[in-house]
């Protein structure tokens, strides 16, 4: 995982997924929205079972926050497979930039007070 002081960000996909890069672009807004613009994300391809079952993936795309994903739902299946968000609108491929900003806020807030100024 990349890291970015107490911030590690990671988008994890595979080849053929149709929101992976929608959900890109919804982390990069919420990062602007946080002040954080050049925090690194680490781009992970998942391609092989092993990684499937290492990673625990339920789909794609997956944002990790510190290793942990915040949409985490334990009763989707962990596989190859095109993930689905719990939106305010419904049903979506990518969690909203309201969503990623909710989830990434605790820890742009606690990087922001720890920085001097």
């Amino acid at each position: 995982m990349t890291t970015g002081g107490d911030l590690s960000l990671s988008l994890l996909y595979f080849n053929g997924c149709p929101n992976w890069r929608l959900a890109d672009e919804r982390l990069r807004n919420a990062l602007d929205r946080l002040g954080q613009p050049d925090q690194p994300i680490e781009y992970l391809t998942v391609t092989t079972p092993e990684q499937i079952d290492q990673l625990q993936f339920r789909g794609s795309p997956t944002v990790l926050v510190n290793g942990r994903d915040p949409f985490l739902d334990r009763d989707a299946p962990v596989g190859l497979s095109c993930r689905v968000y719990r939106t305010g609108d419904g049903l979506a491929g990518s969690p909203t930039v309201e969503q990623l900003v909710e989830a990434l806020n605790p820890f742009t807030a606690a990087r922001a007070t720890a920085e001097p100024a």
